[in-house]
């Protein structure tokens, strides 16, 4: 399965932030959640609509986005 199928950018929707599926549950939300030290359970049984295959999408999406990052040599 790629994860990455499962995020979606709508130039209407949460201001063409990447979104789960769809929804207007932005990848952001997601990570923020679990940063906040919410499970993965807890945030399955806040918002229903979500899947656990879109938490790990989530989680893809950020770590693709962090590696394409350019990093700055040391000055």
């Amino acid at each position: 399965m790629n994860h990455l199928d499962r995020i979606t950018l709508e130039p209407g929707k949460r201001g063409g932030k990447p979104c789960i599926r769809g929804l207007r549950i932005t990848v952001y939300d997601v990570l923020e959640y679990l940063a906040s030290g919410m499970t993965e359970a807890e945030i399955l049984t806040d918002f229903p609509d979500l899947e656990r295959e879109d938490i790990r999408a989530a989680l893809v999406f950020a770590a693709e986005r962090e590696r394409r990052l350019v990093s700055i040599p040391p000055g």
